[in-house]
């Protein structure tokens, strides 16, 4: 290799290094309230595994001169140029995976927006937990952004550039803040991380292929259910939890002109938004029997009325609804190997979120306020989301106690953080602080 070409790739490789020495770490970054930050675990996860690539990339920057100043000097310039073009690939892999980070902690430091997200991760972090499931379960962050639908980039998967990502992150549409309809977004991408820890959509797919065999007429229906069964398992799993809302806020998801609502799209892992919404009220009947699901259903079928659809589409579609209950009940009662014998319903207590026991719940929350802040963030979606299908909860009120509540569970874990880090006793033991929870109550209800 040439003196001066050696010379002018040393001194880009140590470009690079000094460009790779700026990128920090987000806490030395970003500013924001302590309520507002990521939980410690998702934190620690993502702040090493870039530490991990950034020490990485250095090394081999580091190995590539002492290539260039040894057996490089025999090289080609093509040679060299080449091998710098492969490191220069890495290196933008490096700030990829740090943009991507940083465009999710960055919102952090909004006013109230950054608190409702910490308050979100707490939510989804819930959500995901399954009773005494073995499975573990990643860390969960969340951030806002424009459209209608959210999405997940799952934990365990490969990100830009290579490396598994290590927190699962969940983008949620910023036109649904703050109600119990960000429930339906947000907990239908739980659900598809769920479905990957436990492989549930997989484990479905041997059976969904013996009821093609079985039922010769209705094959090309469950043909169609088995392409999408993963859309599917995760509103399942979304009705599980927040019942009647994850229904009612795929409504709101998939309101759209008719042609849309009907398109048959076979590359679409999505289920056509008519059948989605009709197998979403045919799982939560399961699920939650109660007469609000016949009542969703058939307003919805009456927004967008089947008669008027071509003979063809309109016969696949009553087929797709004949077979709703058995498909539904099939979902119910599987028993994935990841459980050990156990039904999902079973691991997520569906039997304590009864639609009857919510609407209690509500009435005994709005005698005695204080006890909303002691329950589940996915039960406290429920919970409204139930009130909301009853006419109880105004969507006024909804969005001004869910923020409060957004706001609880940030400043909680946040201060369960602190007293963790002080080695307190456990919180069964942990003496009461000087504002009990009823004044505590009342101070997030004055604003403070």
């Amino acid at each position: 290799m040439s003196p001066f070409a050696a010379w002018m790739l040393t001194q880009e490789a140590r470009a690079l290094q000094t460009r790779l020495g700026r990128v920090r770490p987000f806490a030395l970054l970003e500013p924001m309230v302590p309520a507002a930050a990521l939980l410690p675990t998702a934190q620690s996860a993502i702040e090493e595994y870039l530490l991990v690539g950034r020490r990485s990339l250095r090394g081999q920057v580091r190995d590539f001169i002492e290539w260039l100043r040894g057996p490089g000097r025999d090289a080609s310039n093509a040679q060299g140029q080449r091998r710098f073009s492969m490191l220069r690939l890495l290196f933008n892999a490096v700030l990829t995976q740090f943009d991507l980070f940083s465009d999710v902690i960055t919102q952090r430091s909004e006013h109230d927006t950054g608190v409702w997200l910490s308050g979100l991760d707490v939510a989804s972090a819930d959500a995901l937990s399954m009773d005494g499931s073995p499975v573990a379960v990643p860390p969960v962050i969340c951030y806002l952004d424009r459209g209608a639908g959210a999405a997940i980039r799952r934990a365990r998967t490969r990100l830009p550039g290579g490396g598994t990502n290590p927190v699962a992150v969940i983008r949620v549409p910023r036109e649904r803040m703050v109600g119990s309809s960000i429930a339906s977004s947000l907990f239908h991408e739980v659900g598809h991380q769920a479905d990957a820890l436990l492989s549930f959509s997989e484990s479905l797919r041997p059976v969904l292929r013996g009821m093609q065999r079985d039922r010769n007429n209705d094959a090309p229906v469950w043909q169609y259910l088995e392409r999408c069964i993963s859309e599917i398992v995760a509103d399942f799993f979304a009705v599980a939890r927040v019942g009647i809302a994850s229904s009612v806020g795929l409504i709101g998801v998939v309101s759209l002109p008719r042609a849309f609502v009907f398109r048959l799209n076979l590359d679409d892992p999505h289920p056509v938004p008519w059948i989605r919404v009709t197998l979403s009220c045919a799982m939560g009947e399961s699920l939650h029997p109660h007469p609000q699901w016949r009542r969703l259903a058939d307003v919805w079928e009456s927004f967008y009325p089947i008669a008027e659809l071509d003979a063809e589409r309109r016969q696949f579609f009553e087929r797709l609804v004949a077979n709703t209950p058995a498909f539904a009940s099939l979902l119910v009662n599987h028993r994935p190997a990841a459980l050990h014998g156990r039904s999902l319903p079973e691991v997520l207590d569906v039997a304590g979120r009864q639609p009857a026991q919510l609407t209690a719940l509500f009435q005994a929350w709005s005698r005695y306020p204080a006890q909303l802040y002691d329950a589940r963030a996915s039960l406290v979606f429920a919970v409204f989301g139930q009130a909301r299908a009853d006419g109880l909860l105004t969507p006024e009120d909804e969005s001004v106690l869910l923020a409060k509540a957004l706001n609880h569970w940030a400043l909680r874990s946040t201060l369960d953080t602190a007293f963790g880090c002080a080695s307190a006793p456990p919180a069964r033991q942990r003496p009461q602080t000087a504002m009990g929870q009823r004044e505590r109550f009342a101070t997030i209800h004055q604003g403070d």
